[in-house]
């Protein structure tokens, strides 16, 4: 669908929909505070969806609107902006920045990625490489930055054996994308998640049990993934050649040593980074709040004495486009809960679905919501107030149906647009890469897996961690 059909298409919808509800006559049951929140709401999504326009701009304006109108005050719009789970994201990425500098990320693909002696065993190896960046590098885009020169050194050791370049060149992007759910800072998507939970139902997810709950899931569905991406790029005579890829090939795409004695500043930041990472799993045990940890880490990581980046040159690399769409679209969560919008429109769904049908409806709805809505964190500022909303009348847990979405919006693979390291991998000059013909043939088997994989995981694992399917 061409962009002015997608224009013509979405401005129709809005349009629509705004004068449904500007007639009171209409849909008796819902206020004048719903009815503007649904407004603004249904022209902000199709904003999203049929607009060249930002995706922040078109969040702000929403915020804003909701505010003027006095469905929301001033102080919830600007409140959301100094919630922790923003500060979390801002120092995280400050200690990122600290950890980019070192190197320590060559060093580790290095010793990982080298031991492979077969096709098989590099794919793991990188797929569990890719995962545990998850607790180093928050958001995807940060993270498929960080593993393009690591691409880049072996798809040239590996430049004779084209397809496996391609193989890899669709992985990374593949798991990048996958393993985010790992943690809570692993997309901004996850931090939305947790306010609509706390504002709508009061219950806080925090650090350690995202952990709890999201890793098993991310090794599971970047494992998955990384077979599937294997078996439908290669050809059994690709994957039985022997591989071998030396420390020196990585150091030819590294500006840092990937091996030898570690330096001063490598050896500071480590300790640092696995400090914070021990202190925010155990946060039952110290009841430190994480975003305070990380803020601890960032000052630190910055400092003069001990620090290896300046504390400007770190705030560069923080996304403010990002952390502004984030407080637009919590306060649009709190307007849709506190204005009876999302209870409303959920209300005219059927009563008697059981626990297992609702959550196939959810899991599939936001997989596939990557065709419509590009932005994984638009996705879940759509989709999981209503999933919340929704849940309760269903009596579905809340926490389940909300961990459910979030974990299926993860997947967006299906077209090079539909998330950023997906572009980033699909056009690296000078390598060869996948084709928009690769993505959908590996997207038509991967789809069905990982939505079923997220079941499976709502259904008969979280349960056993202390989240179940029914309250």
């Amino acid at each position: 669908m061409t962009l002015n059909l997608r224009l013509a298409a979405a401005l129709c919808v809005a349009l629509s929909v705004c004068a449904l509800l500007a007639v009171t006559a209409n849909f008796p049951a819902l206020g004048g505070d719903a009815r503007l929140t649904l407004a603004v709401f249904a022209l902000a999504t199709c904003a999203w969806i049929g607009t060249p326009v930002d995706d922040t701009y078109i969040a702000l304006g929403a915020g804003l609107a909701l505010t003027a109108t006095g469905v929301i005050s001033s102080d919830t719009l600007f409140g959301t902006l100094g919630d922790a789970t923003v500060w979390l994201l801002i120092c995280a990425f400050v200690l990122a920045a600290a950890v980019a500098r070192t190197g320590l990320a060559g060093r580790a693909a290095a010793f990982l990625v080298g031991g492979a002696r077969t096709v098989r065993q590099l794919t793991h190896l990188t797929t569990a490489a890719l995962v545990v960046t998850a607790f180093a590098v928050p958001a995807t885009s940060g993270r498929a930055a960080l593993a393009l020169p690591v691409f880049l050194a072996l798809a040239k050791a590996l430049a004779d054996r084209r397809r496996l370049v391609v193989m890899l060149a669709l992985l990374f992007p593949t798991v990048i994308l996958l393993s985010a759910v790992a943690t809570l800072i692993g997309a901004g998507a996850h931090l939305i998640t947790v306010s609509v939970l706390w504002e709508a139902t009061g219950d806080r997810i925090g650090f350690t049990q995202w952990l709890l709950l999201g890793l098993p899931l991310a090794v599971a569905s970047s494992h998955l993934a990384a077979e599937t991406v294997l078996l439908t790029t290669t050809r059994r005579a690709d994957r039985e050649g022997p591989v071998h890829i030396t420390a020196e090939e990585i150091q030819r795409h590294s500006e840092s040593p990937v091996t030898g004695p570690w330096t001063q500043e490598e050896k500071r930041c480590a300790l640092l980074l696995a400090t914070v990472v021990a202190l925010w799993c155990s946060e039952p045990l110290h009841q430190v709040s994480p975003a305070v940890v990380a803020l601890i880490g960032a000052v630190v990581a910055s400092s003069p004495a001990l620090g290896t980046v300046g504390l400007k040159d770190a705030l560069k690399t923080v996304p403010w486009s990002l952390l502004l769409f984030m407080a637009a679209t919590m306060a649009m969560g709190v307007a849709l809960a506190d204005s009876g919008a999302a209870k409303w429109l959920v209300s005219g769904l059927p009563g008697h679905v059981g626990p297992a049908v609702f959550l196939g409806v959810v899991v599939a709805v936001s997989t596939a919501a990557h065709l419509v809505l590009q932005s994984r964190s638009a996705r879940s500022s759509v989709l999981v107030p209503l999933v919340v909303a929704a849940a309760v009348g269903a009596g579905v847990n809340p926490v389940t149906a909300a961990l459910a979405s979030t974990a299926a919006a993860g997947f967006c693979h299906t077209l090079p647009a539909s998330a950023k390291p997906v572009t980033l991998f699909s056009d690296v000059p000078g390598v060869p890469t996948y084709t928009p013909r690769d993505l959908l043939r590996m997207s038509a088997v991967l789809a069905p897996l990982t939505a079923a994989l997220v079941l499976f995981f709502a259904a008969a694992v979280w349960p056993l961690l202390g989240v179940p399917v029914t309250r």
